[in-house]
Order: C-alpha cells, then sequence, then structure tokens
C-alpha cells in the first residue's frame, strides 16, 4: 500500500512532535507556512516537515490531515479546510469537547470523513510516549493507526462514535490541570501564611500528591494560555451531560491570571505565586 501524504495544522510544540513521528510511514509530512510565526518554521524545519505556501496546497496534495491547534481556533480551522472541500481523513485531535466535535464533523462531510482524537501526554520528544486516543469509521482509524505505527505515538481506538475520543481527553484533563491549578493555590495560601514548606512537606508523605510537587506550578502558569480554553471546554462538556461545570470554570478563570507568561521557560515558582496574587 502507498505510503499517504500528510498535512499538519499546526506545528506548534505537540503537532510539530506528533508530525514528526508520522514522517516515519508517510510519504511526506506538510505545513503551510502562510501566517506562522518563526518560532513555527524552526519548529518545522527541526522535525523535518515539509513547507508548503497555501493551505488549498496542503488540502489538495494531503491524504490525512491532523489538526492540533488552540482549542478556540478548531472550527474556525475546519470551517477553512470545508472550503476547499477536502475530501480524505482529518483528524479533529483537538482538546474541544465532543458536541464541538461533531459539529466539525458536520462542517466538513460528505467530503471529507472525520476521524475524533485526543492526544493525552506530553509532546512526543526525549523519550515521552503520549497516547493519540482514536474514535470513529473503522478504516479511518486503522489508517491513523497504521500512520504511528512502531513510533513513540501509541494509538488506542475508543470505538466508531465521533466524540469519544474528545471526551476521553477533556475527563483526564478536567483532573489533570485542576489538579495542578489546586496546588498553586494551596502553595499560594500556605506561603501567605508562611508554612508553604510545612504543606510541602505534609504531601510529600504521599507520594501520589501533586502539592508534593510545587515546582511543577511555574509549568502550569507558562501553560495557562492553553489550559484555560481546554477547561472552559471541558466544563461546557460536563454541562452538556447536566453535570456542574463551576468548579472547572473557576479553574479556567484562575489559570487566566498567567496568561502573560505564555510559554516562559524561565518562570519561577515565587513568580508565578506573585502573579496568581495580582487581581
Amino acid at each position: 500500500m502507498a505510503k499517504p501524504t500528510v498535512g499538519i495544522l499546526h506545528p506548534g510544540s505537540m503537532g510539530a512532535a506528533v508530525a514528526a513521528w508520522a514522517t516515519i510511514n508517510a510519504a511526506a509530512v506538510l505545513w503551510c507556512e502562510t501566517g506562522r510565526s518563526t518560532a513555527s518554521a524552526a519548529r518545522a524545519a527541526r522535525f523535518g516537515l515539509t513547507p508548503v505556501a497555501e493551505l488549498a496546497e496542503l488540502l489538495d496534495r494531503s491524504d490525512i490531515v491532523i489538526s492540533l491547534c488552540p482549542p478556540a481556533a478548531a472550527e474556525d480551522l475546519a470551517r477553512d479546510v470545508a472550503g476547499h472541500r477536502f475530501a480524505g481523513t482529518f483528524v479533529e485531535a483537538n482538546a474541544i469537547n465532543p458536541e464541538r466535535t461533531e459539529r466539525i464533523a458536520g462542517l466538513l462531510g460528505p467530503d471529507a470523513t472525520v476521524v475524533d482524537g485526543g492526544v493525552v501526554g506530553s509532546p512526543p520528544v526525549r523519550g515521552k510516549t503520549p497516547t493519540l486516543y482514536l474514535s470513529g469509521p473503522v478504516g479511518e482509524t486503522a489508517r491513523v493507526e497504521a500512520l504511528f505505527a512502531g513510533t513513540a505515538v501509541r494509538t488506542a481506538v475508543l470505538g466508531t462514535k465521533v466524540g469519544q475520543a474528545s471526551a476521553l481527553k477533556l475527563s483526564y484533563a478536567a483532573f489533570q490541570k485542576t489538579s495542578r491549578v489546586l496546588v498553586a493555590l494551596a502553595v499560594g495560601m500556605a506561603r501567605e501564611h508562611g508554612v508553604d514548606q510545612e504543606l510541602i512537606e505534609v504531601a510529600s508523605r504521599r507520594t501520589d500528591s501533586y502539592l508534593a510537587e510545587p515546582e511543577y506550578v511555574a509549568k502550569t502558569a507558562a501553560r495557562a494560555w492553553r489550559w484555560g480554553p481546554e477547561l472552559e471546554e471541558a466544563a461546557d462538556a460536563l454541562a452538556a451531560v447536566g453535570l456542574p461545570p463551576e468548579m472547572l470554570r473557576a479553574a479556567a478563570s484562575t489559570l487566566a491570571r498567567w496568561d502573560d507568561v505564555k510559554d516562559d521557560g524561565e518562570l519561577t515558582l515565587t513568580d508565578a505565586l506573585d502573579r496568581l496574587a495580582q487581581p
């Protein structure tokens, strides 16, 4: 069977790393350089992705397109793809709620076949092995599995219903990301009373406690610009099934206090907690 040509929308830190592994089983992995930053271009070059000038060219040449972008941009990006009448396999791998995934499937049909995807784990670099969960038509999910066979991107098919992978991704994100936010609040409150080290000592007696890892708060702050919208999506998913979304919306509101430190790798725990205390 001929190797597929793959298009990645867009090569952010996760998208570029996932796309890099797709190059093993693909004829080529394309990305559209129009309107993208120099950082995106550098990532794409580092991971061996092939630039094209226009989205139309990427869609015309691609058999499989993978969408990995900030949640807020997912539907607009899908509309752009639908406008070009893309007729291949579209992997909707963004952290969005199942209802939005179903809307995107509606936008792209009947021309394209949509596979629902959700990446759980860190970008597949330096030995990390995230799992790409999939749901959708059997033949198409098998096609995506084959694309990542033998790579650091593990795949797992959950079923044939579009929305299942999105639901699993947001269910996990609801716990994992909110837990990190709670660490920041707990350590911040303890610090104000001069007992933050004691709190960490108490938590360290439990090896499974995020409170034993306060240094991760700075990483949480640097990722807040992505995590906040993801938790809003998860809150919408909770509300859609009659569960209370308020805790996740509150966590997203807390994360918004860190919006101005986007991807700041130099941020310290003290800096992050100081910013959290500022309205």
